[in-house]
């Protein structure tokens, strides 16, 4: 699943720290695995603001994210009050589609901890599919300036 490598290019890769809350643990003590998708989430939330495509923003002009599906692996647990940085990057956009993977590292010793990936499509408000090349060319030069290709 190794998508992405954390020492890119640093102007088309954002990492996002955050420390895991005492309310996302299990009975384990450990961080609960459904709440790895909801720090991916904000990950890209965060992203997209920073390249300066709010979701709000895309919402406004009739853009539609919906997540087709995410996938997660679990590397070593993370638990209450460990600081952790995640890691993202666009590894493939065609106008049509995106593909975001995720890295979630311990933020002392770079560990990962989980690694995973969310797959997007683009729609109208109507959930009809929009071609971002043709009907939103300036959202689709800076997502497209932003891929990080895969890396295998």
């Amino acid at each position: 699943m190794k998508e992405i490598i954390i020492d890119s290019k640093e102007d088309i890769f954002s990492s996002f720290t955050r420390t895991a809350l005492y309310y996302e643990t299990d009975q384990m003590g450990i961080i609960h695995h459904s709440n790895y998708i909801r720090w991916f989430e904000e990950a890209r939330l965060h992203y997209m603001k920073e390249i300066g495509l709010p979701y709000d923003a895309l919402e406004r002009m009739g853009i539609i994210i919906p997540v087709l599906s995410v996938e997660c692996r679990y590397r070593l647990p993370v638990h209450y009050d460990e600081t952790v940085r995640i890691y993202m990057s666009i590894t493939k956009f065609n106008g049509v589609k995106m593909r975001v993977a995720y890295e979630v590292r311990d933020e002392q010793t770079g560990e990962l901890r989980s690694e995973g990936a969310s797959e997007h499509g683009f729609v109208d408000r109507d959930f009809k599919p929009v071609r971002m090349k043709r009907d939103y060319p300036e959202v689709y030069e800076i997502l497209n300036a932003h891929v990080i290709p895969a890396q295998k």
